[in-house]
């Protein structure tokens, strides 16, 4: 497990060490496991490790069209899982869309209010006035008895069908960037065209977050494949690394996401 280890983040070593323990449930029992929600950096650290063992294979799904977060199917490599064996429900939610406005935050607080865990609860979009939002099945019962408000607003929940799902479509624009290393402050700083202090000061904020954790450590070290989230500022995503230059700075390849 050790030379597992060293390739990731000492604060992933519980995930990893958990995704460990799939992978010879699936080896032993020769049966499937179906996670909980994952988001994108959980997802390559369990292909990362159960990719090493041919005889199995990762598929996973979230239901909308580039869901951030999947459930993932672990099984022998050949088993093709239906879309109805990673057990995803979804929900529109109605409510008073002339009289109030519903943000993400706010739905996102709502849900885990009820007390289930971030692992239960797979997208939430919204498009003007429709929100919808992924859920694992085996809690499906207990969300629709439960949500009656959000914010200060009544609600009433409508499970929907896959194809009625909303479609939003986004799209990264790479563009290519040379930082004289890989610390947050100084990506964030040259990304976003600011100064390093102004970098620094969002991220000791708590407003500053790597694959979904905030991050307040200005010299955390960044790595390919991490997407960064600045309050207020969007998303980023290091794609690669395409080498040094011959002052010795690093060129990345950074990715930013907007809506078409």
């Amino acid at each position: 497990m050790e030379h597992l280890i060293q390739h990731f983040r000492k604060d992933e070593q519980t995930f990893i060490e958990k995704v460990i323990g799939w992978q010879r449930e699936v080896e032993d029992r020769f049966a499937p496991k179906l996670t909980d929600f994952l988001d994108p950096r959980e997802r390559f650290i369990v292909t990362s490790i159960v990719g090493q063992n041919n005889e199995l294979s990762v598929q996973s799904f979230g239901g909308f069209d580039d869901a951030e977060r999947q459930r993932l199917y672990i099984c022998p490599n050949y088993f093709q899982p239906l879309e109805n064996d990673f057990e995803i429900s979804f929900f529109a939610v109605n409510y008073p869309s002339r009289f109030v406005q519903l943000k993400h935050p706010d739905v996102l607080g709502a849900l885990l209010s009820l007390g289930i865990g971030r692992s239960k609860f797979g997208d939430i979009r919204i498009e003007g006035d429709v929100i919808q939002f992924a859920v694992a099945k085996e809690v499906q019962d207990y969300v629709y008895v439960n949500l009656n408000s959000i914010g200060k607003s009544k609600v009433k929940l409508e499970q929907i069908n896959f194809n009625q799902l909303v479609k939003i479509e986004e799209e990264w624009f790479d563009n290519t960037y040379t930082v004289s290393s890989m610390r947050l402050d100084v990506i964030i700083a040259t990304v976003l065209n600011f100064s390093r202090q102004k970098s620094q000061s969002l991220i000791k904020a708590g407003k500053v977050k790597v694959n979904w954790t905030v991050r307040e450590d200005t010299s955390f070290e960044v790595q390919e494949g991490d997407i960064l989230s600045v309050r207020g500022f969007g998303r980023l995503k290091v794609m690669m690394s395409e080498g040094r230059t011959k002052k010795d700075k690093i060129r990345l390849q950074i990715g930013r996401l907007e809506k078409k």
